[in-house]
């Protein structure tokens, strides 16, 4: 069985605020089969040695090591943890609390130890459309089928959904002949299931509420365009599986989905391009990392695209801006682009992490502003 828990927004922007004399952040990639994690717990190991020799060469106090250590280590240990694992590992650990998520993506192994965790790899599980939710309704069932990039689809299961349309109306079925004011016929079948369409809906709102995942319908009409009528999500796809969803499974409907998964992205970057390039003679549009920082800093950046695997060693000073460029990554110099992303989000701004051939200009970055700087 897989196991998935992607950090929500708010859970990452908790991560982005914290702050500490030792704050350390692990990545390993990890794998599902369970006769096979072995390797990815010698890579946290190893990883553990390279944050502890970290630690030690800024002086950090040994009180205040030795918890973080001892956190691993029990973590190390635990067999049952291993065993629900996913494709990544993200570990986010503090003398006093240690934080996981097991993450469907390939992520880059690594650790960074700094006064402030390193969040950019774990932007690319929220920013990047590798995950989504199929709809697939059909008068006689509806179902939630959760999909991966790189894991297999999974149903779920949603409290208070409705079995089916009949159920729903609380009727033998929705086809009925005989009228009650407007129930009845053509007509009267069209009002139950635009009914069963927003039970639907009410149910999913709870799940669904503060997701960016795109929510894919797999319908036919009428019920496709009825729910699009009804439905409050703001995140449908304007893509479809449009076929009838009964008897296909969840891994026939993920290999459905996966396609228009692979163009809700390409589309989201393309109309970043355009926005990018039609700024750019506003003096809105920035790609130097150094500018771009000093923007942040100042809250004018509204949009960040960040090549989710490099690391750009230095400082950002606190109150200017300013990039103090370093040719190695410690504790005391834990990211550039890592800081700048960091600030973007804290003052409202979106970070989107991309391969670098995604960016405008393929470089480390680049920023929509909200004005000219």
């Amino acid at each position: 069985m897989l196991y998935v828990d992607i950090p929500t927004k708010a859970q990452i922007d908790r991560l982005i605020a914290a702050r500490g004399d030792a704050l350390v952040s692990f990545f390993i990639q990890t794998t599902p089969e369970t006769q096979h994690i072995g390797q990815a717990r010698i890579t946290l190991g190893n990883l553990l040695k390279d944050a502890e020799a970290q630690l030690e060469a800024v002086g950090t106090a040994k009180r205040t090591m030795w918890p973080i250590s001892e956190q691993i280590n029990d973590l190390l240990d635990d067999d049952d943890f291993w065993n629900k694992q996913a494709n990544s590992l993200a570990i986010f650990v503090s003398p006093d609390r240690l934080r996981t998520f097991r993450l469907p993506n390939h992520l880059t192994e690594m650790v960074q130890v700094g006064d402030r965790y390193f969040t950019k790899p774990l932007l690319r599980s929220v920013s990047s459309q590798n995950h989504a939710f199929v709809l697939a309704l059909a008068e006689n069932e509806v179902r939630l089928i959760e999909v991966f990039a790189d894991l297999p689809a999974v149903e779920v299961n949603v409290p208070d959904m409705p079995r089916d349309a009949a159920s729903a109306s609380g009727t033998s079925n929705v086809n009925s002949r005989s009228y009650s004011k407007r129930v009845g016929g053509a007509e009267g079948q069209n009002v139950l299931l635009r009914a069963y369409c927003r039970k639907v809906d009410d149910a999913l709102r709870p799940f669904l509420n503060g997701r960016d995942e795109p929510l894919i319908l797999a319908a036919t009409d009428p019920l496709l365009s009825m729910f699009r009528s009804v439905t409050t999500h703001d995140n449908v796809a304007d893509e479809e599986i449009k076929t009838s969803p009964v008897r296909i499974t969840p891994t026939e409907l993920a290999e459905l989905a996966r396609p228009v998964l692979h163009d809700v992205q390409a589309r989201k970057i393309a109309a970043l391009h355009e926005r990018f390039e039609a700024l750019a003679g506003e003096g809105r549009s920035l790609t130097d990392v150094a500018d771009v920082a000093k923007a942040a800093t100042l809250g004018s950046v509204d949009t960040l695209l960040v090549d989710m695997d490099e690391v750009v060693p230095g400082t950002v000073d606190k109150t200017t801006g300013a990039v103090t460029f370093d040719t190695e990554s410690t504790a005391a110099n834990l990211g550039v682009v890592d800081e700048i992303a960091s600030r973007v989000i804290l003052a409202g701004g979106t970070v989107v992490a991309v391969r670098k051939d995604e960016i405008p200009g393929k470089g480390s970055l680049a920023a929509i502003l909200r004005y000219s700087v």
